[in-house]
């Protein structure tokens, strides 16, 4: 065991990334069975929905889960309330200030780790007294940090600062990415893009075939102005770089994001004019494969990698 398999009670040190319109119960459920923790991602759930995913996800597995809130969350008192209710006993904070809503989540015994993408983020989450980090490169799929240190840097960076647990995230999809963010400093790792790809996710099946046949060079960094996410480049991406071309002011490039473009790329299927947030990793994931599967593949990787490494020689 280390420092995240005795926090979450886990079996391995892998926590799947709580991604909107990816991580319905059915994923995190399938992910704690696994061995993992799985995040039920509360980003694009209305309150009720939410609700009805944990209860299920409860009836799914007897396993340790939890939820990621994303601070910036509109009925945020709400979502925060219904996790109490519920009984939820860990919770993923992220895309807003830890101080809100840390002292309330542990004040009713929930674990509170906050994602971050610079050490000085990280030292203010340790400040504001989570319990655990997940530093994030910018190699990650989704919204992401606004200064693109890699995960390579981030995460010795983020070690030398604080002194509670750290969790990698960004570019990690293998159990060699795996041992080398671990090697680095990290005492776990958080999976997006390959659960992403997985059959209990709930994207739609357009998009995880998509996932499947990228390749290097396919995703971008971009929307800057108003929060950096890296997407797939599609039609909806192209008609953004146009539209950068002549100097758009930041109402202009809200109205050409309009509303919903995540949904309508990522669990309504449209490739062309939806939003498809993946990780620079997805270059790298060849199949649509089982939870179970994906996490076994990951940790018989990271052994045989381990083994390797052990033997190296100069």
């Amino acid at each position: 065991m280390n420092r995240i398999t005795q926090l979450f009670n886990i079996k391995y040190p892998i926590i799947q990334g709580g991604m909107i319109w990816n991580s319905g119960y059915k994923l995190a459920s399938a992910v704690s069975n696994a061995g993992g923790l799985g995040l039920i991602g509360a980003g694009s759930m209305y309150p009720e929905v939410l609700r009805e995913h944990i209860q299920k996800c409860k009836k799914a597995t007897d396993k340790p889960f939890g939820v990621n809130i994303p601070m910036l969350y509109p009925n945020i008192e709400e979502i925060m309330n219904i996790v109490v209710e519920e009984g939820v006993k860990i919770v993923f904070t992220s895309a807003g200030n830890p101080k809100t809503w840390t002292s309330f989540l542990k004040e009713k015994g929930i674990t509170v780790v906050h994602v971050v993408s610079s050490s000085v983020f990280a030292l203010k989450a340790q400040e504001a007294g989570v319990d655990a980090i997940v530093a994030e490169g910018f190699e990650a799929g989704g919204h992401n940090g606004r200064d693109e240190t890699t995960t390579l840097t981030l995460i010795p960076m983020v070690k030398e600062k604080i002194q509670i647990p750290l969790i990698a995230a960004g570019g990690i999809a293998t159990g060699r990415g795996m041992l080398a963010t671990m090697i680095l400093g990290a005492d776990g790792v958080q999976v997006g893009s390959r659960f992403a790809a997985s059959i209990e996710s709930s994207a739609h099946n357009n998009f995880k075939e998509t996932i499947v046949s990228i390749k290097e060079g396919d995703t971008q960094l971009t929307l800057k102005e108003l929060a950096p996410v890296r997407l797939v480049k599609n039609k909806f991406y192209n008609d953004v770089q146009a539209l950068y071309e002549k100097c758009p002011s930041k109402e202009e490039l809200v109205e050409l994001l309009g509303r919903a473009r995540a949904k309508k790329g990522m669990f309504e299927g449209d490739l062309e004019e939806g939003e498809l947030e993946i990780g620079q990793i997805a270059g790298l994931i060849h199949e649509i494969l089982p939870v179970e599967q994906i996490v076994q593949q990951m940790m018989a990787d990271f052994k045989a990698a381990r083994e390797e490494k052990a033997t190296f020689e100069f």
